[in-house]
């Protein structure tokens, strides 16, 4: 049975000036559901340029992106919107909380796209700010948080439409070590309960050791793969 998501040759090239520059190598891999997959490689390595596109943010110069059977690659904008909105969920570096809002609105902000009524809205938002420990601060704007504290509200806000794929670009890059380590066991535990598919690129080989298989770029190309063996709980 083929996995949730199937990446077919993919390749992707920029024109700067005269040079054509080559950020994605002749790329295949599939991605399992309910699997935690690391992009691992330094910076250049063309490791956002694959999760943008494997995320559809970015189009591919050649190959395919498939997932739930449906290919990615030829969708038309309004359609890869929705189905960005149906399915996936976003954590960025940056957070990307607008200031002028709570908490609680940053969360649900997304589901306005959906037409879900307001009440039903800050409902499911105030359940997820919960989830992940914020239920004192629902209220709070983010220069109220920090930094540790807006990447909660970032990561409830990528759960609100109940996706089925996480996408997370260094979502721990501008935290200390103790509220890192908080956000990967929150991330950890949603993909082991929900059996939701976490694709996170990071350049911390720390991090990629919370990932159930490691994939390894330099250049635009996989050079390796690593599976991470789980110690199970007694």
């Amino acid at each position: 049975m083929p996995g949730l998501i199937q990446i077919k040759g993919l390749s992707k090239k920029y024109r700067l000036g005269q040079e054509v520059i080559t950020a994605i190598k002749k790329v295949d891999l599939e991605i399992a559901q309910g699997e935690f997959l690391c992009i691992l490689g330094t910076s250049g390595s063309g490791k956002t340029t694959l999760l943008n596109i494997i995320s559809g943010l970015e189009r591919p110069t050649r190959g395919q992106v498939i997932i739930k059977g449906k290919n990615l690659t030829k969708m038309k904008e309004r359609d890869m919107a929705s189905f960005r909105r149906k399915f996936m969920g976003f954590m960025f570096q940056s957070y990307n909380l607008l200031p002028s809002l709570t908490a609680v609105e940053n969360v649900a902000l997304p589901l306005i796209f959906d037409g879900v009524p307001n009440k039903a809205r800050i409902k499911r938002s105030k359940e997820l700010l919960t989830q992940v420990g914020l239920e004192k601060r629902l209220k709070n704007k983010p220069t109220e948080m920090s930094g540790g504290q807006q990447q909660r509200v970032s990561i409830a806000r990528a759960m609100i439409n109940n996706p089925k794929i996480i996408f997370a670009d260094e979502p721990t890059g501008n935290l200390d070590t103790k509220t890192t380590k908080d956000i990967m066991n929150i991330l950890t535990e949603k993909v082991k309960n929900q059996g939701v598919t976490l694709i996170m690129v990071t350049h911390e080989l720390e991090l990629s050791q919370y990932a159930d298989r490691v994939i390894h770029m330099i250049d635009g190309e996989i050079v390796k793969t690593t599976i991470n063996k789980k110690v199970e709980e007694v």
